[in-house]
């Protein structure tokens, strides 16, 4: 029996007014991601880094990925829904 176990490799952190961030690195897939985690709301989203895109600005700005990448998702509904 052959087990798959994906570590997550953390290659930067930072922490600002309760807001826990996170840089981490998949080996087995290859995928970039910013992982968020607000410590007082206990909320939190992870945000991957796209073909072309720096991770260290991810890391810096993930509220500003975030919504662009929810307005990406609202669009590709709304065009979905609209053919």
């Amino acid at each position: 029996m052959t087990s798959t176990t994906s570590t997550l490799r953390e290659l930067a952190y930072r922490r600002n007014d309760g807001l826990d961030i996170r840089l981490v690195w998949d080996p087995a897939t290859d995928r970039v991601a910013v992982a968020l985690h607000d410590g007082k709301t206990g909320e939190g989203f992870e945000v991957e880094v796209g073909p072309g895109e720096r991770a260290l600005d991810v890391f810096h700005h993930p509220f500003a990925y975030a919504a662009v990448r929810e307005a990406a998702r609202k669009r590709s509904q709304e065009y979905a829904g609209a053919a």
